[in-house]
This record gives structure tokens, C-alpha cells and sequence, in this order.
């Protein structure tokens, strides 16, 4: 059995301002720290063998705050594919190697793509455009922002991302913390719950709060928190 860890980031500089964010790659506000770090006291004596993050600096933030406070004493890493750091960031210790927890960073697993709302105030945006049509570019599955991802598109790259990439190391035996965003974990969410298109959208998921599954055999489990 492996244990499966979601986790949205905390709150950004720009969630504070009310702007639409999407791929802008802003970081956590303090809130958003303090989340993270909360986070990082709930996680604390989790087993965590491998972290996969968005490419985004609010992912990252998140991710790392939470091993800040991890009982392993283990050091994130974080693994590149290219460039310099693919080339110069070898670790030439075999003790060193087993205290290290590898971070995988990926596109797939960034936020929606808002388009032309990147950067704009939301409720500068209903006064505009309508808060109908906001909603829809907001909330509905399949109506994307002028020329940005619905939530269909997203799921589009997220789940077979997570299937390809994240079950594969689930079915070694190993548990996985995935530090992503809201739009990238509803879609997972989707995948693992059955969501249908509907159900989805109304999915909430509040921020540097740990989903948590368990996976045995190709099956996933929800674990129901205590109250």
C-alpha cells in the first residue's frame, strides 16, 4: 500500500490582490507561507519517498515549506532535465543520495491557463464582461477564457500526466506528495473520485489543506479526516 498526498498551495501574492493568476509565475504571499507551513505540521510524520510539483515558483514554494517541517530530516531536491543544473547538480555522496527526497517538476501539473485574464482584478473583470460570463469562464468544464484552458483542457494534460508519471510510482510501493494547484488537482481529483463534469466543477479544495489517498493494487481510497 502507498500513500498519495495533494496538496493546492497556499495563497499567492496575486490571490491577495484578486487577480486572475494562471501561468504567471508569481510567489506565496505571507498567508500563503503560513499556510504552506501548516501544512507542513499536518504532513510532518507522513511517509514521503518522491514530490512531484508544478513548474510554478507558488508549487514549488509549497512543497518545500512542507519538508521544511518533515520528521525524515530528509532534503528535497529538486531534479533537472536540462541545462547547467542537468549537467553540474551531481551528488557524488551514496549516503547523501538516500537523504534526499527527489522533487520532479512538470508542466502538466500547473494551474489553468487563464489567457487574456492573466494579471486582470476579478471583480474588475465581472464589472466588464458580466459576472455570468465570468462565471462561465470560471466554473463551467469545457468554456475557456479568451485564449486560455478550460477545466476540460486542463484535465486534458493533468491526467494522463498523473497516469503516466505519478501511478507508475505508486505501484512501486512508494508515497507520493504532489504540490500543485486548484484547476491541476480538481482534474486529478476527477480522475481518482469518478467525477463527473458537473460534480467537478463544484469541487473545492482549500488552500495548503492535504488530500489524502491510499493506493493498493491499482485501486485508490479516500482517507476521511477525523473531525
Amino acid at each position: 500500500m502507498a500513500l498519495l498526498i495533494l496538496l493546492r498551495h497556499g495563497e499567492s501574492m496575486w490571490n491577495k490582490k484578486n487577480l486572475f493568476t494562471g501561468w504567471v509565475d508569481v510567489p506565496l504571499s505571507v498567508q500563503g507561507i503560513e499556510e504552506a507551513i501548516r501544512a507542513g505540521h499536518e504532513m510532518q510524520e507522513m511517509p514521503i519517498d518522491i514530490i512531484f510539483s508544478s513548474t510554478l515558483t507558488r508549487g514549488i514554494m509549497t512543497g518545500m515549506l512542507v519538508m521544511a517541517y518533515h520528521k525524515s530530516g530528509k532534503t528535497p531536491v529538486v531534479l533537472h532535465e536540462e541545462g547547467k543544473l542537468k549537467e553540474w547538480a551531481n551528488i557524488f555522496s551514496e549516503k547523501t543520495k538516500g537523504e534526499i527526497i527527489p522533487v520532479i517538476c512538470a508542466d502538466e501539473l500547473n494551474e489553468r491557463m487563464y489567457g487574456d485574464l492573466q494579471g486582470l482584478n476579478k471583480q474588475e473583470t465581472r464589472d466588464q464582461y458580466g459576472a455570468e460570463q465570468v462565471k462561465l469562464w470560471r466554473r463551467s468544464y469545457k468554456t475557456p477564457p479568451p485564449h486560455g484552458e478550460s477545466l476540460e483542457m486542463t484535465a486534458a494534460r493533468s491526467i494522463p500526466y498523473f497516469q503516466n508519471n505519478i501511478v507508475p510510482v505508486l505501484d512501486q510501493g512508494k508515497n507520493v506528495f504532489v504540490s500543485a494547484h486548484g484547476n491541476s488537482l480538481r482534474s486529478i481529483i476527477k480522475f481518482l473520485d469518478n467525477l463527473t463534469d458537473d460534480e467537478v466543477v463544484n469541487l473545492e479544495l482549500a488552500t495548503g489543506v492535504p488530500v489524502l489517498y491510499t493506493y493498493e493494487k491499482g485501486s485508490f481510497t479516500k482517507i476521511k479526516k477525523s473531525s
